[in-house]
């Protein structure tokens, strides 16, 4: 007499765990691609760090810090020529110093302005020429005989320096670059070595093998973004101003943002040539307009809507606000409508113009 048959099912993973938990192992194969991955970025910020650690970022701009002597100030100096200038609260001057947004601050001790103070960083050399061609304006206006008793204080606050500007942006490049060439390229390796076609005879929807390329490169790119970040505080003193939990949630935004692009980018590329040239021309405007090596309001303000509207500008504007200003959730909201609406509308077209042949 035969034993009866046990109801026995056998354990299957879902198919994006799969494709996840396959990535992932592909991943860790490939020395190489840990080295791109974890490795240079870390370099790049070493090299660049050293090289503008002392520096902040240029933009010409200066301020009068507002007080009994600034009307004074504001007389003498006239709004001809090339100095441009607003009269601004003292935290407001002091909170532009320290983001950038200004590379001097110039305070009236006394009300007839006969004693003035300059804030800003003596290591820039385009502030210390500022405040010279300001100051000898002001004694000009004054009778040129210096009668206006001056002081320099150096300013050099975590947050206000190059290096405290780089950073985000290099960050920001990094989640661009991981998301289209570490998303995009996957898909189209896989579609060349005739292996994508193979999974029309699964069970497995487009949906759960998309999301699973796009959470396997998400779990590289996260902690290769906190490592930049403790790389940065260990070698340069760059300080996170803003809560920890608002970045992380940023840094998976701009992730999955560009996860997106990179398979919106890779849903019909049979070629890696082809896959080549979408992506460089996808990501050329970016590096040169969104601001990771320089402000992006230095560009004519005719296309500053267009720039604002780039999947890159709003991530590292998001990602600077909190690392530099202490931002919270309230002042990036604009830029993470942005981002949700890159994210959500790039995988919904790929989903719906992905192909699993080349034909």
């Amino acid at each position: 007499m035969s034993e009866p048959t046990a109801d026995r099912r056998e354990f299957r993973l879902h198919p994006m765990l799969a494709v996840t938990i396959t990535r992932l192992r592909e991943f860790t194969r490939q020395p190489e691609a840990i080295f791109w991955v974890y490795v240079f970025p870390l370099l790049m910020i070493l090299v660049l760090g050293s090289a503008f650690r002392t520096q902040p970022r240029q933009q010409l701009a200066f301020d009068l810090v507002e007080s009994s002597g600034s009307p004074q100030l504001a007389q003498w100096l006239g709004h001809e020529g090339e100095l441009s200038w607003k009269i601004l609260p003292e935290s407001e001057c002091r909170q532009r110093l320290r983001t950038g947004k200004s590379q001097l601050a110039v305070k009236a001790l006394a009300p007839d302005g006969a004693e003035i103070e300059y804030w800003f960083d003596p290591s820039h050399p385009d502030a210390n020429a500022l405040r010279n061609a300001i100051d000898g304006k002001l004694q000009r206006a004054a009778g040129r005989r210096d009668p206006l008793r001056v002081s320099d204080r150096p300013f050099q606050e975590s947050g206000g320096r190059y290096i405290d500007f780089l950073v985000p942006g290099l960050i920001g490049m990094g989640l661009m670059g991981g998301g289209l060439w570490g998303v995009g390229f996957a898909i189209v390796d896989l579609r060349i070595r005739k292996l994508l076609k193979r999974f029309i005879a699964t069970p497995m929807r487009r949906s759960d093998f998309l999301a699973g390329i796009m959470i396997s490169r998400m779990l590289f790119m996260v902690p290769e973004i906190m490592l930049m970040f403790a790389f940065s505080w260990l070698l340069f003193g760059v300080r996170i101003h803003g809560s920890w939990w608002l970045l992380t949630g940023l840094i998976i935004l701009g992730a999955v943002q560009f996860s997106g692009i990179g398979l919106l980018v890779a849903s019909r590329c049979k070629t890696l040539e082809a896959a080549s040239g979408l992506m460089n021309l996808v990501m050329l405007p970016m590096w040169t307009l969104c601001g990771i090596f320089f402000s992006w309001q230095r560009f004519p303000e005719a296309i500053h809507p267009l720039i604002r509207w780039l999947p890159l500008t709003p991530l590292i504007d998001s990602l600077r606000s909190v690392v530099n200003e202490g931002a919270g959730i309230v002042e990036v909201l604009p830029q993470i409508g942005i981002m949700a609406a890159w994210a959500i509308v790039s995988f919904a077209i790929a989903l719906r113009i992905f192909r699993w042949r080349e034909d």
